[in-house]
């Protein structure tokens, strides 16, 4: 299995560096990157990382921000990292400056191993204390050994996926699939787990789909959870109780869907055919016409 420091170069990581803007921050975390050969074209990359932030920030909460881009540009997996004690404004989602920023860069035709890859380190940022001990750490070796522990620790307590008669299911999906939509399932299941219940999360990657819900699981679930900041297939929900966010709200917020739940506020929800992204109906359409 590939290690998430496989894609950080020692070049790609700055610490207790000083931007004053969010654009300067983005643009020492693009240059960190080239620096490390892993980008062809800086402006391109810039290009990407801020029409993704466009879309909608990614200044997390408590410090920490993932940009990302994936494009031609790129020539290969990598992260880049950069702490900031101070802080910087990041237009985070808690109106608090951002500590630690991680920049996930991917190649249009990124393996799926490379994309889990990341997606999995999205998930790991979200523990606070390994989060401060980034932050503060004095070396980039000291980064890397960080990082490497906590991926050994993670793996060793990874229970396997759990399917089954939840009544609850979700499903996350950001635009880009790298990290946010990974790290929305990670806190619906947190969420979940608190509250003495069980969920299953279907996430929507850049490289395909994680962890997909079956037909009987869908079945048998009495509610339907869709934190997605980008179209997904949802006519398959059809006559469930629904209850639609964005993906950053089951990031920062997983209690309140669950507070909506427990409140009845979820919606029996009626599918039309605009529920169905235009790359499910032409597969649909294909396979009626060879079936």
């Amino acid at each position: 299995m590939m290690k998430i420091t496989n894609f950080i170069s020692k070049k790609s990581v700055a610490l207790d560096v000083h931007p004053s803007t969010k654009q300067e921050a983005i643009d020492m975390l693009i240059d960190l990157l080239m620096t490390a050969g892993a980008i062809k074209d800086k402006e391109t990359v810039r290009r990407d990382v801020l029409a993704r932030e466009v879309q909608g920030s990614t200044g997390l909460s408590d410090g920490l921000a993932t940009p990302h881009a994936q494009d031609a540009a790129i020539k290969k997996t990598a992260i880049s990292i950069i702490t900031v004690p101070e802080g910087v404004n990041f237009d985070s989602i808690d109106d608090k400056p951002a500590r630690l920023l991680v920049l996930f860069a991917a190649p249009l035709k990124a393996g799926t191993s490379e994309m889990t890859e990341l997606g999995r380190f999205s998930v790991l940022l979200m523990d606070s204390e390994f989060k401060e001990k980034l932050i503060r750490a004095k070396s980039v070796d000291e980064v890397l050994k960080l990082i490497d522990e906590k991926e050994s620790e993670r793996s060793k307590s990874e229970t396997p996926e759990i399917t089954g008669n939840s009544k609850i299911i979700a499903v996350t999906a950001c635009p880009t699939g790298i990290s946010s939509s990974f790290m929305a399932r990670e806190s619906l299941k947190n969420c979940a787990a608190k509250l003495g219940m069980n969920i299953r999360v279907e996430v929507y990657g850049a490289a395909g789909v994680y962890h997909s819900l079956t037909d009987e699981e869908i079945k048998n679930a009495d509610i339907v959870i869709v934190a997605a900041s980008k179209k997904v297939p949802i006519s398959r929900f059809d006559g469930k109780k629904m209850i639609q966010t964005a993906v950053g709200t089951a990031i920062r917020k997983p209690e309140q869907l669950f507070d909506r739940i427990k409140a009845g506020q979820a919606q029996i929800f009626h599918a039309t055919e605009d529920d169905e992204p235009i790359s499910s109906k032409i597969f649909k359409k294909i396979k009626s016409i060879f079936s």
